[in-house]
């Protein structure tokens, strides 16, 4: 099973690519091992204008979006 995560970009993004420059797409072999990216990657993804992720399990929704921004 993959675990990924998607991102939504916000206005304040360099491009539309900002997304695949980001690590989101990676693929991890489970949840754990995700959140735990997500952990160390969250302000470098906040500052590279990604506003909200969500953690998929293959195509099934695991929870999300959830906001990277501090409000």
């Amino acid at each position: 099973m993959a675990w990924f995560w998607r991102g939504e970009a916000g206005p304040e993004a360099p491009g539309p690519d900002v997304l695949d420059d980001t690590g989101l797409a990676t693929g991890f072999e489970s949840q754990a091992a995700a959140e735990g990216w997500l952990t160390s990657a969250y302000a470098d993804l906040a500052e590279q204008g990604v506003r909200a992720v969500s953690l998929y399990e293959e195509d099934r929704l695991v929870y999300g979006p959830m906001s990277l921004g501090a409000d």
